[in-house]
């Protein structure tokens, strides 16, 4: 496995533990821990999108992720300062990257049919 697969892979896997340190910090109440964890876990999102640019199927999955991650964290500010008032506009996120997702699985459906 060449080095920048190994890199990524790390990366990878360091971003999970950002977005369960976010989410862990939502359940637990700790607002400000919580809101301050958006920044590295979306930008860590955004590298590996970034990345993934020569990869399609990476590159859409990490769109997703990039989509569901904010919608995600729009949620949580809405929950701790807003009165639970956002959830239409962070399930807006959620649907994108679903979308981004099935377009993905759909243009490679039709792609694999036509050989």
């Amino acid at each position: 496995m060449p080095d920048s697969e190994k890199h990524i892979i790390k990366v990878e896997n360091f971003h999970i533990l950002l977005w369960l340190l976010k989410d862990a910090c939502w359940v637990l109440g700790f607002k400000y821990a919580g809101v301050l964890m958006i920044i590295p876990t979306l930008s860590v999102a955004i590298y590996l999108t970034y990345k993934s640019r020569n990869e399609q199927v990476d590159l859409f999955h990490n769109l997703a992720i990039c989509c569901w991650i904010t919608g995600n964290s729009i949620w949580m500010i809405g929950e701790f300062f807003f009165n639970d008032t956002w959830r239409y506009e962070a399930s807006t996120f959620f649907v994108i990257g679903l979308v981004i997702v099935l377009i993905y699985h759909a243009l490679n459906y039709f792609q694999s049919k036509k050989c």
